[in-house]
């Protein structure tokens, strides 16, 4: 279990430093890319750990490096979709508004 805690800690921390490098981390909130990486390892872990790929020589690094792997892809996958869906649906509306 202390393996999880690792994954999880390791996790959310590379999902608040993707929200901060992101430019248009305006357009949604700070624990997004965290909450989506942290839910993404953690069930990759549970998978890993499942399959029996956890503590057995040579496999040992799978279930602690694959889910922040995984994690961080879903969060920058996640910021990159966000940013520009949000800022162009933002600049829309204030279009529409602005018509008026």
């Amino acid at each position: 279990m202390l393996s999880l805690t690792i994954v999880v800690l390791a996790t959310v921390a590379a999902g608040f430093v993707v929200w901060a490098n992101d430019k248009r981390h305006g357009r949604y909130g700070a624990a997004l890319p965290a909450g989506i990486a942290v839910g993404i390892a953690a069930l990759t872990w549970i998978i890993l750990m499942a399959a029996g790929f956890g503590y057995l020589p040579g496999t040992t690094w799978l279930p602690w490096v694959l889910p922040i792997v995984l994690g961080l892809a879903a969060a920058i996958a996640v910021a990159v979709y966000l940013g520009r869906t949000r800022a162009r649906r933002d600049t829309e509306r204030l279009t529409v508004i602005l018509r008026r």
